[in-house]
């Protein structure tokens, strides 16, 4: 029996749909370690995760079937071994034709094995139940004298197949995972979830996850290795790629035991959150092939800290920066927008809008004329700023940035074809006391990710003064609102906790009309929500991919 067993454990990125670039990416690795045994590569690596509808073409099933075969044929030649993860087509009983989440053992030529996952997630940003059908309970993996159980992601998470690989005999757990990023998730997963799989089967584990942006998701590395004690023997960098190999002992009687490595330091808040804005930004702007981004630069401390993650991510000369100011701008703010932008290194023209205002005044004057002046022509003015930076983007290429942060996007406290258009948005899933520590962070510190290792990026007066549209005189955002902590409070009790009007009341002692107030307003401004631009996840409830309402209902706790 094999007494030694050297494991590379590939934490790295994928890329939807780009078959051919996911595998040679498998095999540059391979190359790398062609003393190891075997190499282990996140969850459906050869098509990228999450797949949603794309994999339900014939045409993807087809070509991942052809690139996994040819993947088997190149470990003929006497290297380590490879577990990749991709699809399987099968026939239900009716004979209709099905799709698994597979995992695939690749060694001496051949798929020497594949396995199905079985559990299938159906919740929060997960919908597998409808692209796959779930596999039996997996049968363990023989290779190289060694018993293999290879829960594949959600199968790890419940402890039903690992107890059952445990029944069969397996002596080492090998869990692939598209895990993607969530506040505090990092920890759970190594000292809830996974450790009590070790805890009830008594077996090491290699838990191994994908890094990188998807869209709306972010995935955060954070792979690890526990034995069979619970104690960590390896844990690797979160956000970033990295190939670390393991080394394992068989101690007798199928116990492998894994040598000590490198334990990393994962990220605390907010640095994790600012390191999951950062790469979700960059993979969503240069894998969509744009050439950088515009955004609008009011002086306010959300657009200011969506131009440093912009320029943390991408560099600085691929953000611009527009300031578009109105009658009612403050000279602070024109001088905080522009000490942001100086501070950062990045491009600011100034258009102001008041020409485009007055010929809409002019415009509709005959139409307005029986009716007092209201937040229809503020939103005018936030229309026209909208335009104007859809034309600079149109005109020049780079992707619009919009700057809405979840509390304004919970109430609806954002105008829609005006300050929410745009092609992503990095603070759609960040509440405003959240992107208060943001800007307090990133101006004492230089993100690790950073491609702009500056400090501070804004003035202190952009985080101190109070938040305003500036759409009429004097106007401050609680003059509308409740003060941005009790506000946040009362909206994550509601959003991410869907906790009734009454809870909200009975936990913070908040008013019961100001609590109704700010329910009905987030259950109105589902509409707008469902138009506005992607953003990246960082909750466990994030608006779209999470949480997904009705538009038209009449509900309510209050």
């Amino acid at each position: 029996m094999i007494q030694q067993l050297s494991i590379v454990l590939s934490q790295m990125t994928q890329v939807v749909g780009d078959l051919a670039a996911n595998a040679q990416a498998m095999r540059d690795v391979r190359a790398r370690h062609r003393g190891a045994d075997l190499i282990l590569y996140p969850e459906l690596q050869l098509i990228g995760y999450p797949p949603e509808d794309l994999v339900l073409k014939p045409a993807l099933a087809d070509r991942a079937a052809t690139m996994l075969a040819e993947l088997a044929a190149e470990t003929a030649d006497g290297g380590p071994a490879m577990l990749v993860g991709s699809v399987e087509r099968g026939q239900n009983v009716d004979g209709s034709e099905v799709l698994y989440n597979i995992v695939a053992l690749l060694d001496g030529g051949k798929i020497i094995a594949t396995r199905r996952k079985h559990e299938l997630p159906n919740y929060g940003t997960f919908d597998e139940k409808r692209i796959f059908v779930p596999g039996p309970l997996p049968d363990i993996v023989e290779w190289r004298g060694v018993k293999l159980g290879l829960p594949i992601c959600e199968d790890g998470w419940l402890p039903k197949v690992s107890a059952h690989l445990a029944a069969q005999g397996a002596e080492l757990l090998i869990s692939v995972n598209g895990s993607p990023y969530e506040i505090d998730k990092d920890e759970r997963r190594l000292t809830q979830v996974f450790a009590s799989r070790v805890s009830e089967t008594k077996l090491p584990l290699i838990f191994l996850n994908r890094i990188g942006g998807q869209d709306e998701i972010v995935f955060d590395g954070c792979s690890f290795v526990l034995n069979d004690d619970g104690s960590t023997a390896h844990r690797l960098t979160d956000w970033e790629g990295e190939e670390r190999v393991t080394h394992w002992t068989n101690r007798g009687d199928g116990r492998w035991v894994c040598d000590a490595g490198a334990i990393a330091e994962w990220e605390a808040h907010p640095a994790d959150i600012y390191s999951a804005m950062i790469l979700s930004l960059r993979d969503y702007v240069e894998r969509n092939r744009f050439p950088g981004v515009v955004l609008g630069l009011s002086g306010g401390i959300d657009s200011a800290i969506c131009a440093a993650i912009a320029a943390d991510a991408l560099g600085p000369d691929k953000v611009w920066c527009v300031m578009l100011p109105s009658r009612f701008t403050s000279q602070e703010s024109l001088d905080d927008a522009a000490g942001c932008a100086k501070m950062i290194g990045c491009r600011l023209d100034t258009i102001p809008i008041a020409p485009a205002v007055e010929a809409f005044d002019t415009m509709l004057a005959g139409s307005f004329a029986d009716r007092d002046v209201d937040i229809t022509e503020e939103n005018v003015q936030s229309r026209i700023r909208g335009v104007t930076l859809m034309a600079l983007s149109n005109k020049f290429g780079p992707m619009l940035l919009t700057t809405g942060n979840k509390s304004e996007m919970s109430v609806g406290y954002a105008t829609i074809y005006g300050d929410m258009a745009g092609g992503y948005n990095p603070l759609k899933d960040a509440y405003k006391m959240t992107v208060f520590a943001l800007a307090e962070w990133r101006n004492a510190n230089v993100p690790r990710l950073s491609r702009n290792p500056v400090t501070p990026v804004m003035p202190s007066t952009i985080i101190t003064k109070p938040p305003s549209a500036e759409l009429r005189p004097d106007q401050k955002d609680e003059d509308s609102l409740p003060p941005y902590v009790d506000l946040d409070r009362m909206l994550h009790m509601l959003v991410e906790e869907e906790a009734s009007v009454d809870d909200v009341v009975a936990r913070h002692g908040f008013d019961r009309d100001a609590v109704v107030r700010i329910e009905r307003l987030l259950m109105l401004a589902e509409y707008k929500r469902r138009q506005a631009p992607p953003g990246v996840k960082l909750s466990t409830r994030n608006f779209g991919r999470d949480r997904r309402y009705p538009i038209t209902h009449a509900f309510r706790t209050g």
